[in-house]
């Protein structure tokens, strides 16, 4: 003799489908999440290499112009009250 199982209730039918949509949409969040992690890294990328051209370019202009001659700058003693 087989044990038959008897028919879901309505009430657990109900918390099968509540897991069901909360997997779905838990799987889209993580999506979504991955999504905008990728375009914040290949974003964050672009504005490295745009800064590292911007200050190598910097570097050479500093490199090929003739030494400024040395401003002093003269300490001046604070009296703290």
């Amino acid at each position: 003799m087989t044990a038959r199982k008897p028919d879901p209730s309505p009430e657990s039918l109900a918390r099968a489908d509540r897991q069901r949509l909360a997997a779905e949409e838990g799987a889209r969040a993580m999506a979504e999440v991955e999504r905008d992690a990728l375009a914040i890294r290949k974003n964050m990328e672009r504005l490295r290499a745009l800064r590292e051209a911007r200050e190598a370019e910097a570097a050479t202009e500093a490199d090929a112009a003739a030494p400024a001659a040395k401003r002093t700058i003269k300490r001046v003693k604070r009296i703290v009250r």
